[in-house]
């Protein structure tokens, strides 16, 4: 008997599907959450990168006042007044000038940074590079979505080892001469995630050339760049202004989420070549979720405000200060530069974690769990885990506590 047509067919889904690395979270479920804790123990979140202090007032009292304007569909390129405030905060950060940069030209706001780094690869990637196989590169330990932009768009990933003999940012002069011929697109991370590694301006500068000569696109995800220990990082638009060409072939990704503590508001730019900027909003009319005009006004505030952004610099500077207490001397501790992490090295970061969740009740995340396996070396992550500092001092201070006790031998 003949099945019934809806029965008879199976739906298609896109094969790279099944070549995208597993995401962290879902693999740190199936880890810990078979693991009960005891009665006595409170669980404790620090595998997550989401800030926990108080967000400024004026979120609240801005989209209180903006409570009309919910009704209308907002524009993809943003407002002419966000664009500025973005635009003013990248010149004062980064020594820019308005013959350096322009609002109109040079800054496009998004709906977080995350998906306009996965979307950067339907914009940069074609079927092939130098009649080859498209190659994205990618630093290793990485934020997972880089590989879902470089796998969805049919390119070959690249990774980059970051390991802590070379500050944890990759070594450009180890990538041959026929890989960059193929490289269609590379992302760095400064500072990074999960290191909290700060990529030098000299760095950058060779990132930026080696861009130009090969004719690829880089993308400088500097999310982090608010929270730092020391001294501010360099950034990639600065750096292009040092090499005295312009933005060509550069693109840099900024967020509030970190820098102002609202994750929820969803809000971040893009900022640099103005004819990659003009493609990416041509390419996100058809497919890039735009900012509503509330939520434009308060991120405008936001860039143009700083008390709040010094205040949660101290707030982090001091939970370091913590950890160098706990750890200081903990064999392979190294005080991140900038960022909110811990890169804690453990001997085996799986192992670690479990012994945490079920001796202590935190949940940290494996360092393997963000990156991949290297046929030459050992999976860069394997020995870390990577703890989130994102609560209060006195939570972190009792959390820091408890896992120096359980690691230590």
């Amino acid at each position: 008997m003949a099945l019934p047509f809806f029965m008879a067919h199976t739906v298609m889904l896109n094969s790279a599907l099944d070549l995208l690395p597993d995401y962290p979270f879902p693999r740190l479920r199936a880890l810990l959450d078979c693991h009960p804790l005891a009665q006595e123990l409170e669980p404790l979140h620090m595998s997550i990168g989401e800030p926990k202090h108080k967000a400024p007032s004026l979120v609240d009292e801005i989209l209180q006042k903006q409570a009309g304007n919910w009704g209308s569909y907002p524009p993809v390129l943003g407002t002419p007044d966000l664009r500025q405030a973005m635009t003013d905060w990248l010149k004062g950060r980064y020594n820019l000038t308005d013959e350096d940069i322009d609002a109109n030209q040079h800054v496009l706001p998004v709906v977080g940074t995350r998906e306009a780094l996965f979307q950067v690869g339907s914009l940069t990637i074609d079927q092939q590079k130098n009649t080859q196989k498209p190659v994205v590169l990618i630093p290793n330990p990485f934020y997972q979505v880089y590989a879902g932009a470089a796998v969805m768009s049919r390119a070959e990933p690249v990774y980059m080892p970051a390991t802590k003999d070379i500050n944890f940012q990759p070594d450009l002069e180890a990538i041959t001469p026929k890989t960059f011929e193929r490289t269609a697109l590379m992302y760095l991370c400064s500072p990074g995630n999960p290191q909290g590694s700060v990529a030098p301006l000299g760095y950058l500068k060779k990132a930026i050339g080696l861009a130009r000569e090969y004719g690829f696109v880089l993308v400088i995800d500097e999310c982090y760049a608010e929270i730092y220990d020391q001294t501010p990082p360099p950034g990639a638009l600065e750096a292009c202004k040092a090499l005295g060409e312009g933005f060509d072939n550069v693109l840099v990704f900024h967020s509030l989420s970190k820098r102002s503590n609202v994750p929820g508001l969803r809000s971040g730019f893009i900022a640099g070549d103005e004819k990659l900027i003009a493609a990416f909003a041509h390419l996100r009319n058809y497919g890039g979720a735009t900012m509503p005009a509330p939520i434009m006004a308060v991120s405008a505030a936001l860039w143009r405000e700083e008390q709040h952004v010094t205040k949660n610099r101290k707030l982090y500077k001091a939970k370091f200060d913590l950890a160098d207490h706990y750890f200081a001397d903990y064999p392979g501790y190294k005080r991140p530069e900038g960022g909110f992490f811990l890169w804690l090295e453990v001997g085996n970061g799986e192992k670690a974690a479990l012994k945490l969740w079920k001796e202590g009740g935190i949940r940290v995340l494996p360092g393997s769990y963000l990156s991949a396996d290297d046929p030459k070396t050992d999976n860069p992550g394997e020995r870390y885990i990577r703890v989130a500092l994102v609560h209060d001092l006195e939570t972190t201070d009792k959390a820091l506590k408890t896992i120096k006790a359980i690691l230590t031998p």
